[in-house]
């Protein structure tokens, strides 16, 4: 049992911790290069057509000199380290130890170890171009909604945020629709800012295009500047 001055002993020192997490986590982050963050459910297994999905788009992306940056656990994020290694390229894994379902997949060769969520969540925005959404759970639908937030917002620049499974996203674009837009809970066209496919070729060319309109990699946004 703690005594009601544990706060003054421990919360303090608790932000060197915390301020230790993102200067070494900025440092490596800060060496990748252009990179697009690709998320999606721990629980795809290899066989499944996402995971394989996956796999062809960070390759595709890797081969395009773009590094490919996952939560570093199984299933999904598997898929695209695996992928992104595959074609050469780099391969972040941001992982964080869960009880459960993650633990760092091998196909990750720039590993960044976290033990905070927020820490984890700050290095997937501020060091991408793009966002792309594979089938998953509550985690995947966290890391969604806060990046359309901040796009949105503008509080980061617009950049795309691609939904891949036609099946799996589109009731609840359509829940988005008929609620959130007929009841004026967002502004029209906030929709817009999110594109659905089940292409992988054509995830990767509005990747792309986005990196041509906006500029060589020494000129792209970087979010949270």
């Amino acid at each position: 049992m703690s005594d009601g001055n544990s706060f003054i002993r421990e919360d303090p020192w608790r932000i060197f911790r915390i301020m230790s997490e993102f200067v070494d986590s900025f440092q490596t982050m800060s060496q990748v290069g252009p990179a697009v963050t690709i998320f999606g459910s721990a629980r795809t297994r290899p066989g499944d057509k996402y995971y394989r999905a996956t796999a062809a788009i960070a390759n595709s992306l890797a081969r395009h000199n773009l590094a490919v940056i996952t939560g570093g656990g199984p299933g999904i994020m598997e898929a695209a380290n695996k992928g992104a290694a595959q074609g050469g390229g780099k391969s972040v894994g941001l992982n964080i130890e869960l009880p459960h379902e993650q633990a760092g997949n091998r196909f990750a060769n720039v590993p960044v170890h976290f033990h905070y969520f927020f820490a984890r969540k700050v290095c997937f925005v501020k060091y991408s171009l793009g966002f792309i959404f594979m089938p998953g759970g509550f985690g995947t639908l966290d890391e969604l909604f806060e990046v359309l937030t901040l796009v949105q917002t503008q509080r980061i620049p617009q950049f795309p945020l691609i939904l891949f499974g036609t099946d799996h996203w589109k009731g609840l674009l359509a829940w988005m629709k008929t609620r959130l837009e007929k009841d004026k809970h967002i502004s029209p066209g906030d929709l817009d800012l999110l594109k659905m496919t089940d292409d992988p070729a054509e995830v990767v060319e509005i990747i792309r295009d986005y990196e041509r309109r906006v500029g060589p990699p020494g000129t792209l946004p970087v979010a949270f500047a």
